[in-house]
């Protein structure tokens, strides 16, 4: 589980966060939250999981990231077979 805080709304991040994901074969999900963070859920390899945290930090000039919160979710947890953007919660 990551949460990305910053100017990191209303500026197409979770968009560009799909196309990331997808480019990388990452699967999960992305979402808005209320505190204006954005948190994903992300599943993949220990080296595109890097790549994209990498890119949540630094990929998007239009955000700026003050903090990038990574949490190891231990199992049982779902499978995703793509990844998604989900309402704001």
């Amino acid at each position: 589980m990551v949460r990305v805080r910053g100017r990191v709304q209303g500026i197409g991040y979770r968009e560009a966060c799909v196309h990331r994901a997808q480019a990388l074969g990452i699967t999960g999900w992305v979402r808005n939250r209320m505190d204006e963070s954005v948190g994903a859920m992300l599943q993949g390899s220990p080296e595109q999981l890097a790549d994209m945290c990498d890119w949540l930090r630094d990929g998007m000039p239009a955000a700026l990231v003050d903090e990038l919160d990574v949490t190891e979710v231990q199992p049982p947890f779902p499978r995703f077979d793509h990844f998604d953007r989900l309402p704001t919660l």
